[in-house]
């Protein structure tokens, strides 16, 4: 068993915490990952975006199996901490802005119906 703490979730932004944070993400298939530590054990989990709060900290939102169940759970993290580590970075620039090919294949609608 670790003797570092479990990573403890940071709660979402709310409207008296000021302005919205700035979202960053990277492209699908080149994402960052990090470590997280749950249950005694570091689990992978893919960055799913980055937030940089008006107040100067930094959090991660990532997609991660906390039990080893295979059940994964969207998850936010304050930045640092000692249940997190970096497990990989990204070759690719963060974008702010939604570009599908970075987003992955979106379903295509058919014809229209009358």
């Amino acid at each position: 068993m670790s003797t570092i703490p479990d990573a403890q979730p940071a709660r979402p932004w709310r409207e008296e915490d000021g302005p919205r944070p700035e979202v960053w993400t990277w492209p699908r298939a080149d994402r960052p990952a990090l470590k997280v530590m749950s249950g005694g054990k570091w689990r992978h989990a893919p960055v799913l975006a980055r937030q940089n709060w008006r107040d100067g900290t930094v959090r991660y939102q990532v997609e991660v199996d906390l039990l080893g169940d295979t059940t994964t759970r969207i998850v936010t993290y304050q930045w640092p901490q000692p249940g997190l580590r970096v497990a990989r970075r990204s070759s690719s620039e963060p974008t702010r802005g939604v570009h599908e090919a970075w987003q992955g294949e979106m379903p295509h609608r058919g014809p229209a119906q009358d």
